[in-house]
């Protein structure tokens, strides 16, 4: 797609002014790097704190009285999510792969529901579809607000200075809070592993707010660069990579958020896209699994990389693949995430990943590689 043909977020002018590097991503010019680049940007944010522009994501509301049948399209409970909470969550396919992994908060009159740019049309024409049928439930893409992301240790002290209440707040929390004199919804949450918030904001004050968070001494702007290496040693999936229509959210390691009254016995068993699947993978186990991998050298290995259970590069046939990989900032060495085989998926097992024409060991390790900093007390 061409440079002129990429969407412009509403705080691309800003991005301009810091000297942010751009690039294409999901239809939208948004900052790989600034001129600090992504090692620092990467280390910023876990020591202190730092922002991103994510305003590329969709917002979708659906009201509140939908809550059935919104829960009717994932293995997730939403008749039991309080107000003010949110929850990660997937949409399933009647194959029991993934339409796409979510955010889903419970505002007062409504669910908000943060969604992947590349899937964003996708979500939104899966839920006409689906809610439309349902007593005329209305979905509505969000088209005027801006997303941003504070992340990091010193999010809450940079923040707070606005709004001081938000330090009661914990992981999965939201509000609807005043941020500046602006209307904001506030999640305390992120894509990093840290601490930190996601603030959606009306699209004409977004730049306005995140010059003001900027000016925290505490807070530096990072890029699309950064964010990926923050998610990949935080062992959080990235769509089209770590997970797709043909993966089940069992092989992908989500078992944690499908809940047990969803599940085979559970109140609510059942009843969603994909169910019979998913449920059998539960109770017997997947026939892959996503595991986290440590390559035994100092060079990298990218996505797309075929993983083989021996060095004999004359034997064997692949039996998996590198789903992200790169280097780790915080770690000082190379990492990855892949899918192996349900009896090769042990931490410690010694695998080899194809690199540049030879095969490469690699480990199995547990995910996350970095821990996780959330606030949940």
């Amino acid at each position: 797609m061409a440079d002129a043909e990429l969407a412009r977020t509403p705080l691309a002018d800003l991005h301009d002014a810091m000297n942010a590097r751009m690039v294409g991503f999901a239809g939208y010019a948004l900052p790989v790097q600034y001129p600090a680049g992504v090692l620092r940007e990467h280390l910023h944010c876990r020591e202190a704190a730092a922002l991103f522009d994510v305003s590329h994501m969709g917002q979708i509301e659906v009201p509140a009285h939908a809550a059935a049948a919104l829960e009717a399209l994932m293995p997730t409970d939403l008749l039991g999510l309080a107000p003010g909470r949110q929850r990660y969550a997937v949409l399933t396919t009647p194959e029991g792969g993934v339409i796409d992994d979510l955010m889903i908060a419970r505002l007062a009159d409504r669910f908000l529901l943060v969604v992947n740019a590349a899937r964003k049309a996708v979500d939104f024409a899966h839920l006409q579809a689906h809610l439309g049928a349902s007593d005329g439930v209305e979905a509505k893409l969000l088209r005027d607000r801006a997303l941003i992301a504070l992340q990091g240790p010193a999010a809450e002290t940079a923040l707070a200075r606005h709004a001081p209440e938000i330090a009661q707040m914990r992981f999965l929390d939201v509000r609807e809070i005043q941020l500046a004199g602006t209307a904001c919804i506030l999640s305390r949450a992120g894509y990093t592993g840290e601490d930190g918030f996601e603030i959606s904001v009306p699209a004409a004050e977004a730049a306005e707010l995140a010059r003001l968070l900027l000016d925290a001494p505490e807070v530096a702007p990072a890029g699309l660069g950064a964010r990926d290496s923050l998610r990949l040693e935080a062992g959080l999936c990235l769509y089209g990579a770590e997970l797709d229509e043909t993966i089940s959210p069992v092989e992908a390691g989500l078992a944690w958020a499908l809940p047990k009254l969803r599940r085979r016995g559970g109140a609510r068993a059942g009843g969603f896209p994909g169910a019979k699947r998913i449920l059998a993978e539960l109770a017997d186990g997947p026939s892959r699994r996503r595991v986290g991998l440590r390559p035994g050298g100092r060079a990298p290995i990218r996505g797309g990389a075929a993983l083989f259970a021996t060095a004999d590069e004359a034997s064997d046939a692949a039996i998996g693949a590198i789903s992200s990989g790169g280097f780790g900032p915080s770690l000082g060495a190379p990492i990855a995430m892949g899918y192996v085989p349900q009896d090769l998926a042990a931490p410690g097992t010694r695998l080899f990943a194809a690199l540049r024409g030879r095969r490469e060991p690699v480990t199995v390790a547990p995910l996350p590689f970095h821990p996780a900093g959330y606030k949940r007390n």
